[in-house]
């Protein structure tokens, strides 16, 4: 009998896949769980229907993470910290310090978990940072640490 998952099922797949199961594995224990339906031509047409909206969802969100790397090439971002002697930062810049600047600044809203910082940032100067937005899409942050009045 072929059946669409609700859910993932362990050994026999995914949630949206129409699968091959045995007619009594889908009645006693499938069907009465609503881990799956009927394959019918209704369910078939719904879980193709979904299928194409999801795949619609990440072009968009592609189109959009490719947008802000572009953005992200042209912009500066500046920071003033406090720092003590010999321009050392009293503490660091971390990722959520610059995520809020990058929105409060450019009105560009990254979340903190994408922005990879390689080493501490703890002084003034320019520093460029990673930025991953997924899908295999990069982009540099370019940074200015100044001091703060």
């Amino acid at each position: 009998m072929k059946v669409i998952l609700q859910q993932d099922v362990r050994d026999h797949g995914k949630k949206g896949q129409m699968v091959e199961v045995s007619d009594g594995y889908a009645r006693n224990y499938l069907f009465p769980r609503k881990l799956a339906v009927p394959a019918t031509a209704d369910a078939v047409n719904t879980m193709k229907l979904k299928e194409k909206a999801r795949l619609r969802q990440i072009e968009e969100e592609k189109a959009k993470a490719l947008e802000n790397a572009k953005k992200l090439e042209s912009l500066v971002v500046k920071i003033s910290a406090k720092a003590g002697e010999g321009g050392k930062l009293f503490g660091s810049v971390t990722n959520k310090d610059i995520s809020d600047a990058l929105k409060q600044q450019y009105d560009i809203d990254i979340e903190k978990s994408r922005i990879i910082i390689a080493d501490p940032i703890k002084s003034y100067g320019n520093y460029e940072v990673k930025c991953k937005f997924g899908y295999e899409i990069s982009g540099t942050i370019h940074l200015l640490i100044t001091e703060s009045k």
